[in-house]
């Protein structure tokens, strides 16, 4: 899966260190990561009014300013799904943090083993509220997490889901797209292509992670790019 990952501290070298542990816990476990960085809550919040997309938050409590506690306090007045990670020095603010569902709270210095459990936790958690697309195929109902879909295709009056397994539908690629989040993109009439499972674009060819390619006409080519700059 890929997540997007925030980390709050007021001083740098834990920051740089549990970066640096988060970082290999994404690339031992397979998952793609975007991490970003922030000296302060209100650092945070301010590129947080701008972009609610994180999935976890690795939040320092003893910060000047906004602490961690009030972060999440505010965070979670609009925000009940992202996993919230307090890190700490202290054992004394750790009650106050069940108003804020808090996953887990780590003591400083940091541990890796048991921020690697505390991560692989977070990432069942979420993979729970992932979103599914819903298909109705052979009598019966099909739920398929919009991570696992690489692409989807259309042939006359049947789309074709492709993914972890294949699913042939009649339904139109434009009914199937209003189901789907921003992740996915419109090639043309006969494609939707998942951002995140892109290798590599040229003039001619979407080039996917499995090896697949799918045709891409030259009017298409810069706001494809243009999608994947926005996006990631």
């Amino acid at each position: 899966m890929n997540f997007h990952i925030a980390i709050c501290d007021d001083e740098l070298s834990i920051i740089q260190h549990i970066e640096y542990l988060v970082e290999k816990w994404g690339k031992s476990s397979g998952h793609l990561l975007k991490i970003e960085k922030y000296p302060s809550s209100e650092a945070f919040l301010f590129h947080y009014a701008e972009d609610k997309s994180y999935d976890i938050l690795l939040l320092d409590i003893e910060m000047s300013g906004i602490n961690g506690v009030e972060l999440a306090r505010k965070i979670r007045e609009s925000n009940r799904e992202v996993q919230i990670i307090f890190i700490t020095g202290y054992m004394d603010y750790i009650i106050q943090g069940y108003d804020v569902e808090a996953l887990h709270y780590l003591m400083k210095p940091v541990n890796e083993e048991k921020l690697y459990s505390v991560l692989n936790k977070a990432a069942e958690r979420l993979k729970k509220q992932e979103k599914v697309l819903l298909l109705f195929t052979d009598g019966e109902m099909v739920r398929i997490p919009l991570y696992e879909i690489e692409y989807i295709s259309v042939d006359k009056n049947y789309t074709t889901i492709h993914g972890k397994n294949n699913y042939t539908i009649k339904r139109t690629l434009t009914d199937i797209e209003s189901e789907l989040d921003p992740r996915f993109y419109r090639v043309g009439r006969s494609y939707i292509v998942n951002l995140q499972s892109i290798k590599k674009i040229t003039r001619r060819e979407i080039f996917l992670k499995s090896g697949t390619s799918i045709p891409l006409s030259r009017n298409h080519y810069e706001p494809l790019n243009r999608a994947m700059i926005k996006y990631f």
